[in-house]
């Protein structure tokens, strides 16, 4: 949209009668973000972005899943949706985001772990709305192709897909809601409670997806990953947690990558800081398949 058409849309969905103040926050892969105050209270506004690729998301879902979350403070309270037009209008959340070296604090990864475990006794909006790694994988390759984007490094492909099918060779485990795009610009701090934004490619899958995310998107070594693990788990993880785990955590950073292509070939010119992310996405799976191999 145009900003003389948010500004309209602004008027007619946000609560009250005087003028608009409307700040651009940002434009994602997906949406487009908004900061909107009226009559004094602020509220984000989410937009379709332009040229939003097709990565098979659910609106009508994830606005379950947020009036949900908003109901119990895990995410901000929904004001206003339109499923039809991708518009979302929920509560400013007030607060501030963790810089790096907070999210490996040994107090803020059992805050973590408590925030995740409160995520995933959500009871599941129905029907379902089920993703596995290999169906993004799979989504991310034709959202890809759409583009006429060079494919991914057959390397790198190969060893996602091997994971992808070892997975169900483990244990299996009940799938709980996961938000799926756990990253500090996403987690706020409100005094000493957790609120999460942007719920956009929550669905329901293993709960380890959203600790191997928040691990990724953090760089945490394995000592890190070992401890939020635990927290979690509310023990040491046993001998078919550890492996599910980190299969889960390389197919995160594998479909980071993918996403991070996609983006590219969407925002090219204004896409520096993700291109410098996929270099060490690139960089760290590589690692990965030489000692898998």
């Amino acid at each position: 949209m145009q900003l003389p058409e948010i500004e309209r849309l602004c008027h007619a969905i946000v609560p009250g009668s005087g003028s608009v103040d409307l700040t651009a926050l940002g434009a994602g892969l997906i949406s487009e973000t908004y900061r909107v105050v009226r009559d004094g209270v602020a509220y984000s506004l989410k937009v379709a972005a332009e040229h939003r690729p097709d990565l098979r998301l659910d609106l009508a879902w994830e606005v379950r899943v947020l009036e949900l979350a908003g109901s119990v403070g895990l995410a901000p309270r929904l004001v206003y949706f339109d499923p039809d037009n991708s518009v979302r209008l929920t509560r400013w959340a007030e607060g501030r985001s963790w810089v790096s070296h907070e999210a490996a604090a040994a107090a803020n990864l059992e805050k973590i772990a408590a925030l995740l475990r409160r995520v995933h006794d959500l009871a599941v909006p129905m029907p379902a709305r089920r993703v596995t790694p290999l169906q993004w994988i799979k989504i991310y390759d034709e959202a890809l192709s759409r583009r006429t984007a060079a494919p991914s490094d057959p390397v790198l492909r190969s060893a996602a897909l091997g994971r992808a099918e070892a997975l169900p060779e483990l244990p299996r485990v009940a799938g709980a809601v996961c938000h799926s795009d756990l990253h500090a610009m996403n987690l706020i701090q409100q005094d000493d409670s957790l609120i999460l934004l942007d719920w956009e490619y929550a669905h329901v899958t293993d709960p380890f997806w959203d600790l191997a995310g928040w691990c990724a998107n953090n760089d945490f070594g394995v000592e890190v990953q070992w401890s939020l693990l635990s927290h979690y788990l509310g023990n040491a993880p046993i001998s078919s947690q550890w492996p599910r785990f980190r299969l889960l955590l390389a197919l995160y950073d594998y479909v980071c990558l993918l996403w991070s292509e996609l983006y590219l070939s969407v925002r090219c010119a204004e896409a520096n800081g993700v291109a410098e992310r996929a270099r060490l996405l690139d960089a760290r799976l590589r690692v990965a398949a030489h000692y898998a191999a």
